[in-house]
């Protein structure tokens, strides 16, 4: 299993309705595709007045993140109307082989 993980940086002022675009958005895609075994999204205080937003998704190959995420696997996946949330998105994504997991 991979974890893929991806993080922005939103103004307090828009990060409730990021959410609600991140989960419309990538969420929903990712989800949809065989191979996403699931989902989880943090949020933390990253002070001046900033969210940070991490969103990691669980895949069960590189077939299926590029699936997702095309052939630059390593490429950030962003979506029309983010710009309107104001984030700082990363434009590169980090992903890790899964060792262990426990719910």
């Amino acid at each position: 299993m991979l974890a893929r993980e991806w993080k922005c940086l939103c103004p307090r002022e828009t990060a409730d309705g990021f959410l609600d675009h991140l989960r419309a958005t990538g969420v929903a895609e990712a989800g949809a595709l065989p191979g996403c075994l699931g989902r989880q999204i943090l949020r933390r205080d990253a002070g001046s007045g900033m969210v940070e937003f991490t969103l990691l998704t669980y895949w069960e190959s590189a077939e299926a993140v590029r699936a997702f995420a095309g052939d630059d696997p390593g490429r950030a996946v962003l979506y029309p109307g983010d710009e309107a949330f104001r984030i700082r998105p990363e434009t590169s994504v980090r992903h890790y082989e899964v060792l262990e997991s426990k719910p």
